[in-house]
């Protein structure tokens, strides 16, 4: 669909994309752990975080150029970026945008691994927040202790 380069963004480049998120205002930052994905034209127009967690990813940390929106370019750096990770992925998003996550195969879920239920729980103090989950693993579901509800 879109003639952009899908890539894995190699770690010396972090300070980059840490520029691309502040330069459209934005106050997302790359990920201390994990890999940033990015989405390239003749410059950064899109990125991600996937940080590994229990059972799968977290991922945050998902912007795309104001003028870059509307043409799919998060969902297939979404697709790029998963293609070969197992598991399940997880986000954190306002719920307002859950028809749009939706429209990328996650649904909505209580059922965290432990340590972003925590988060969860801690962000949901000072904002609405709704988790979702893509390729939802059967991890969750056969160990007790394993799933939390918040």
């Amino acid at each position: 669909m879109n003639s952009l380069l899908y890539s894995l963004l190699d770690t010396t480049q972090r300070r980059l994309l840490a520029h691309f998120y502040r330069a459209h205002g934005s106050r997302m930052r790359p990920a201390a752990e994990g890999v940033q994905w990015v989405a390239r034209a003749d410059g950064l127009v899109g990125a991600l975080n996937l940080s590994a967690v229990e059972g799968g990813h977290w991922l945050t940390g998902l912007f795309v150029a104001p003028e870059w929106r509307s043409r799919g370019i998060a969902g297939e750096l979404m697709d790029a970026a998963l293609a070969g990770s197992s598991g399940s992925t997880w986000l954190f998003c306002h719920p307002d945008l859950q028809g749009f996550y939706q429209r990328q195969g996650f649904t909505a879920t209580e059922a965290l691994p432990a340590e972003l239920a925590s988060r969860l729980a801690r962000y949901r103090r000072g904002k609405a927040l709704l988790a979702m989950v893509r390729g939802q693993s059967s991890l969750l579901g056969s160990s007790p202790g394993n799933s939390t509800s918040v």
